[in-house]
């Protein structure tokens, strides 16, 4: 009843019969055949070609929940014959944000990589929504985030803790009231910022300038909204972004404040244009986990993938 199933879950994940046929090396009349072959075989359409992008028919949907249920199980069994075959064989997925995927796992994937070179890794990046959707349906193994994600679906690995300050464009004239509080990049290297000694900036000092936020439903924006909150202080927006890189590269040109993890900060290349506040908040703490779906079966892979990002954050 599922032999072909490849052709049809091609399909379903490209919504598209010709770059379908396209990933299969197969050309798509060939594709559309064997499709309408099974689909006599069952007695019932699986997809609706009357829509653009192609759709699923309800009998569809049951197909590829059930072809899905017979993936795992495939993969579960290619997983059992990895760790036979100690790290001989086998491949990794992993997820991350643009802070993540950019500045975070290129150290620990070449790490692994080269210790493991026979292992495939995968690394998909995407926002937080995206990658929950795609670590819960199996897609990925992990995903790495600050983003709590649900403790009753995911198990969770601790990688590092991380800190949000407060990064302002060295113009901006609001800096000459602060310059008590005032941090380089490399007093962020140095941890000058999680030292108690150093004292956390009053936000009053900049609540007329301009800021750049995260969109609504970001950690970062959730965060930043209640220290802001908590100061009694409306920061004036002036540009909502979906990723904190590209908040902080928009904010080196001048344009705004806004506020970064230190993660960021100690991996982004140094810019002398901007300078760096601590924040006096119990939001500024947040820890980075690496996640995985709790029913999922680990694999020697994925432990030693752990292990690896682990010893690699100790070292740091």
């Amino acid at each position: 009843m599922f032999k072909g199933k490849e052709y049809i879950y091609e399909v379903y994940k490209e919504k598209n019969f010709s770059k379908a046929a396209q990933n299969l090396y197969i050309s798509q009349p060939a594709l559309s055949a064997a499709i309408k072959k099974i689909e006599k075989r069952l007695g019932s359409s699986i997809f609706d070609r009357s829509s653009n992008p192609v759709q699923l028919t309800e009998a569809g949907i049951e197909y590829i929940k059930s072809i899905e249920k017979i993936m795992d199980i495939e993969n579960r069994f290619e997983n059992y014959l990895s760790n036979l075959n100690q790290l001989k064989t086998g491949r990794l997925s992993i997820g991350a944000s643009n802070v993540f995927a950019s500045f975070i796992l290129p150290a620990i994937i070449t790490k692994f990589t080269n210790k493991y070179p026979a292992i495939k890794v995968n690394l998909v990046e995407a926002n937080s929504a995206h990658l929950e959707d795609q670590l819960f349906s199996g897609a990925l193994d992990f995903v790495i985030d600050n983003y709590p994600l649900n403790e009753a679906i995911y198990e969770k690995h601790l990688f590092c803790r991380e800190c949000l300050i407060l990064a302002v464009p060295q113009k901006f004239s609001s800096n000459s009231l602060a310059q008590e509080y005032q941090l380089s990049i490399d007093d962020i290297h140095q941890g000058m910022h999680l030292k108690p000694e150093t004292n956390s900036v009053p936000l009053s000092l900049f609540a007329h300038d301009p800021f750049i936020f995260l969109r609504i439903g970001n950690d970062t924006r959730t965060r930043s909204d209640k220290i802001f909150q908590e100061n009694g202080i409306t920061p004036k927006i002036i540009l909502e972004l979906d990723q904190l890189a590209t908040a902080y590269n928009v904010a080196c040109y001048g344009m705004a404040i806004t506020i970064i993890s230190d993660t960021l900060a100690q991996k982004a290349s140094n810019d002398s244009n901007m300078v760096y506040y601590k924040i006096n908040s119990t939001h500024t703490f947040r820890n980075v986990f690496f996640y995985n779906k709790q029913n999922k079966y680990i694999t020697k892979v994925m432990e030693e993938f752990i292990k690896t990002a682990q010893k690699i954050d100790n070292e740091q």
